[in-house]
């Protein structure tokens, strides 16, 4: 069977797209992306050609745009080119080149396919590439999805060439006399996957000539293996997570008697952004003392006595929300804080710890708000003595979570409230009071 027929009979067995369906295609000018399009257009399929521009390669760069915009004019598809400043970019973001234009790439691939109602974005990647994908993922440590390679269709994006070889594209060039440019970056083994193609493979081959081919077909084998895999690790998480709102909790003792514990474990918590090496860090929480944890760039993991809690760092705002007016309802990290006046006592106040009704006299504005600190004291509501809000929190069993999240109002230098749990007793209203503050607060969920 011959290389149109492979690619028509592979979109039909893996159904990654239908004849009506209007196609994206992401076209560098290079033989494969060329023998894509060529199949596309004999096979009757509706497309339009997207190119990148990187500036990376000086003239070649140039070069393979104004190819690219030939070939579109030759096919008669509509072409798109995008002019990406992708040093600089990587250069403020202070990340890797190939890294900044991939997620360049990918990010105007789908600006380009929702504004102009495309299905589906098409790659030339192919088994070979798919291979050097596979064996990165073994050496970078992705565990069974990263095994399996690259899917011939994952969400809008499709790779309908995964079946085909490198020299299976070429000879398919030659054959219809395709023209294609090169991209002479290719042989810099100073990117990653130039040094797994052009160095480790070949290695790899002059011992196992096969490796390719068995390589190839461990990924199909992979592919399923992941399936089955997957569906074992949703079970156990759905067994084992608790949410509650942005917080998840997970029951310690249960977790222990996980089978293939360091598996389970590093499947929740790469959703939270942690790494498999801080797996083992995680596993050793079950055993620790309350209040240790491991932060990821983004969440917690908490031991808060038989529960792990995984919980979203906090943001960088505020430290001090200022407020210097009467009857507002104000918005900050912790949630909302509603606060109104009275020119008078009613006949029934409520003081709990989500509403808050306090004598005004005492009262001067700007009222702070902001997070407790270190060396925070008060007057819990009924006692003489001031109290370290350190040591309240202890009395009052929070766990390390909870006091992170704890906020006051002040006044003056003098804690007015501390918020979800008791307000200062010089504060409280009293027989002589003329005026009421009353405040009610809403946590964040």
């Amino acid at each position: 069977m011959n290389l149109a027929k492979l690619f028509q009979e592979y979109i039909r067995q893996h159904q990654l797209f239908m004849i009506k369906d209007k196609l994206l295609l992401a076209v560098s000018g290079g033989v494969d992306s060329v023998a894509l399009c060529h199949l596309c257009k004999e096979a009757g399929f509706s497309f339009a050609i997207a190119h990148c521009n990187f500036q990376l390669r000086g003239a070649e760069s140039d070069r393979d745009e104004k190819f690219v915009k030939s070939l579109a004019e030759k096919m008669g598809v509509v072409s798109y080119v995008k002019i990406f400043e992708t040093e600089k970019i990587a250069s403020q973001q202070k990340r890797g080149i190939e890294e900044t234009a991939r997620d360049l790439r990918y990010e105007w691939f789908y600006e380009l396919q929702i504004e102009n109602h495309y299905q589906y974005i098409l790659t030339a990647h192919h088994a070979d590439d798919n291979v050097e994908t596979s064996v990165m993922h073994f050496f970078r440590g992705t565990g069974i999805n990263g095994l399996r390679g690259m899917l011939p269709k994952n969400g809008k994006i499709v790779r309908p060439l995964l079946f085909a070889r490198k020299q299976e594209l070429l000879n398919y060039a030659s054959l219809y006399q395709l023209d294609f440019v090169t991209d002479a970056t290719n042989a810099d083994e100073k990117f990653t996957r130039n040094f797994f193609r052009n160095k480790v493979l070949p290695l790899i081959e002059s011992v196992y000539p096969a490796a390719a081919k068995n390589l190839i077909n461990n990924t199909e084998r992979f592919t399923d293996v992941a399936l089955l895999y997957q569906q074992a690790i949703d079970l156990h998480k759905k067994n084992l997570i608790e949410q509650k709102g942005r917080i998840f909790q997970i029951p310690v003792l249960k977790l222990k008697k996980a089978i293939a514990l360091n598996t389970i474990v590093y499947e929740i918590i790469s959703a939270f952004g942690f790494t498999a090496h801080q797996t083992e860090e995680v596993v050793s929480l079950l055993d620790s003392a309350s209040g240790k944890f491991v932060n990821s760039t983004t969440h917690r993991i908490l031991k808060n006595r038989n529960w792990l809690i995984i919980s979203p760092l906090q943001e960088m705002e505020a430290a001090v929300v200022v407020i210097d007016e009467l009857d507002t309802d104000i918005h900050f990290g912790g949630g909302v804080l509603k606060m109104r006046s009275q020119n008078h006592v009613p006949a029934y106040y409520a003081t709990t710890p989500l509403e808050a009704c306090i004598d005004g006299k005492d009262i001067t504005f700007p009222i702070l708000l902001r997070k407790w600190k270190t060396g925070d004291y008060f007057y819990p509501l009924g006692m003489k003595k001031k109290k370290k809000l350190s040591r309240f929190f202890i009395d009052s069993k929070l766990s390390r979570l909870e006091k992170e999240n704890v906020w006051v109002l002040e006044t003056n230098k003098r804690i007015v409230w501390v918020m979800g749990y008791r307000i200062d007793d010089r504060f409280k209203i009293m027989e002589h009071t003329t005026s009421v503050l009353k405040f009610q607060y809403l946590p964040a969920k």
